[in-house]
């Protein structure tokens, strides 16, 4: 059979065809090794070696009694190396219906370029045993971090939040993230050509730092008492928020603080940033009756009065300074210590004027007022006080009384310490020490006191005045069964926008110490807007009872010692 053969023209032409393909490919591969090397090379790398972060324990928060407040948990999270993944809307499809995953979401981060992406980060046991017995090949679990809140909603505001990152966003877990937060490790991983991961030497691993332990001074057994109390009281009234603040008045040690609105830690994600706030140091306010405490204190610390002065009440009205001052039921005479006890205007008003602006100014200067109290909490504010240049011919009718000055929450606790502690104003602390994994304190918050404010016996005279204001005063209904307690009521006008008080809104407080003769606790109530009752005597001075006793029974302190007929012992008062 006839066999055709090529020509050799035609061989000679292919033959030059393939040189001229060769040479040119020779030549492509020199260029690119010369003039692209470092490129091609760091490609190369990229793709063989990941470098992979290696993220810290987080520290864990401890009350004062070492109780876990937060904590750091090993949970499992999923991820893919897209590259290995050849069906991947089936992947798709089946991932999200395990994870709950947006589907076409899923599938756009399964279409990416690369060896690694997020699926679902901490996710259940469930979850992860589901997708493990499914062997998707490409889908892998890794553990990580989780912060974890065992108590919920306990001290939400006070404790805060840590992110998705592992950084502090709010609370002592920002104040103390640069301590809780550690450093990070890192892991040279190097993988084949179809992205599979090759065993590492122990060389190339650099474990992470942990993060150290953090002890506040909180106490997690009145947290809860306080939260309880305050939820109990507030299903009886309607209120915009409320705040509770307990502290310890001899070291400035922040025992319990609580706000309302709260929020569930372990779902921060989902909550406003209204819930979020911490209203005891960022929300200032005008503290109404409550601040008649400083005035008289001044007024005593000076000796422009005494326990037994009279003065004239006017029945209830009073024109002075332009316009007419009030009273919220008419007294005619009163001693200086019953008008703090019934909460008399025109009578601290009278005393303000004996005492004069320069003085008051720098008294309400002393207990703390209009500068921050610098606790280890973001966003305090530092309220306003303003300077006597700048008040009105009105304003020493105003600010003895709680008006034309604001205050927070915490500041009013501090203050009413300086009377609780023997005169000291001490700094708030929320934090006692920092500890390392050996439980060795690398750091201790010292308590502070910032100055001494008031004699010794001016607080005998200021806690028998306050201990008057429970028994038979305006604060009546804080008293406590088997102990003393002393204390002051307010009920404060809310500004409108417009600059005019509101006689339908209104804040009403409480605070106080107990016990009177030796006092563990300085307990303050604030509640915004309470409806229908909005007296402080009122709405603030039952939570402030409820909290003071089952804190006193928590605290094993002793009942007071009673006469013969059962009665408790009083302070002498009026010269009994």
């Amino acid at each position: 059979m006839y066999q055709p053969q090529l020509s050799t023209k035609r061989l000679c032409i292919v033959f030059w065809v393939l040189c001229g393909g060769l040479l040119l490919l020779t030549f492509k591969l020199v260029f690119l090794q010369l003039s692209h090397d470092h490129n091609l090379s760091g490609i190369a790398a990229r793709q063989k070696n990941v470098v992979q972060q290696l993220p810290p324990h987080r520290g864990t928060i401890y009350d004062r009694n070492l109780r876990p407040l937060a904590m750091t948990l090993e949970v499992d999270s999923i991820f893919a190396n897209p590259a290995q993944i050849v069906q991947k809307e089936r992947a798709s499809q089946q991932l999200s219906g395990v994870l709950g995953v947006n589907r076409e979401e899923l599938s756009k981060r399964l279409h990416r370029k690369g060896y690694f992406v997020w699926v679902k980060r901490w996710t259940s046991e469930e979850e992860s045993g589901k997708i493990r017995a499914m062997g998707i090949e490409g889908v892998g679990i890794v553990k990580e971090s989780k912060r974890f809140y065992p108590n919920g909603e306990l001290a939400a505001h006070l404790i805060g939040i840590a992110g998705l990152d592992g950084a502090g966003l709010e609370g002592v877990e920002k104040t103390y993230d640069a301590y809780l937060r550690g450093s990070p490790g890192w892991l040279w991983i190097q993988r084949d050509a179809k992205g599979r991961r090759i065993e590492s030497r122990l060389s190339d691993f650099i474990p992470p730092v942990h993060g150290y332990d953090l002890v506040l001074t909180l106490d997690e057994g009145l947290q809860f008492i306080v939260e309880k109390c305050l939820d109990e009281a507030l299903h009886k009234i309607r209120c915009k928020g409320a705040m509770v603040v307990v502290m310890d008045p001899k070291n400035g040690d922040i025992l319990a603080l609580a706000n309302r609105p709260t929020f569930d830690l372990n779902a921060f994600q989902t909550v406003d940033t209204e819930k979020r706030r911490n209203r005891v140091v960022a929300d200032f306010f005008e503290p109404g009756s409550v601040f008649k405490v400083v005035t008289a204190s001044a007024a005593l610390q000076e000796k422009k009065v005494k326990m037994d002065q009279k003065f004239f009440c006017e029945n209830g009205a009073w024109k002075t300074s332009g316009h007419i001052l009030h009273d919220h039921q008419p007294h005619g005479w009163l001693t200086f210590e019953q008008v703090i006890e019934k909460s008399s205007n025109i009578g601290t008003v009278k005393v303000a004027m004996l005492l004069g602006e320069q003085s008051l100014y720098r008294y309400i200067k002393a207990f703390g007022f209009g500068v921050p109290t610098q606790i280890e909490l973001p966003g305090e504010v530092s309220g306003i006080v303003k300077p006597p240049s700048r008040w009105s011919k009105t304003s020493i009718t105003a600010i003895p009384m709680g008006q034309e000055v604001t205050t927070t929450a915490l500041q009013l606790a501090a203050a009413f310490s300086v009377l609780a502690n023997g005169g000291y104003l001490v700094r708030p602390r929320i934090v006692r020490e920092v500890r390392d994994s050996f439980q060795e304190a690398i750091k201790s918050v010292e308590s502070q006191v910032r100055g001494r404010v008031l004699s010794p016996e001016v607080v005998t005279h200021m806690k028998k005045i306050l201990v008057g204001v429970v028994e038979e005063g305006t604060g009546t209904l804080a008293k406590v069964k088997g102990y003393q307690a002393g204390g002051k009521t307010g009920t404060a006008q809310k500004v409108l926008p417009d600059g005019t008080y509101s006689h339908s809104n209104f804040v009403a407080s409480f605070i106080g110490f107990i016990p009177a003769d030796d006092p563990k606790l300085t307990i303050c109530v604030i509640v915004d807007d309470p409806k229908p009752y909005y007296y402080g005597g009122v709405v603030s001075a039952p939570i402030f009872k409820q909290i003071a006793a089952q804190s006193m029974k928590y605290l094993e302190v002793p009942k007071a010692a009673t006469e013969g007929n059962g009665t408790e012992l009083k302070i002498a008062k009026r010269g009994q």
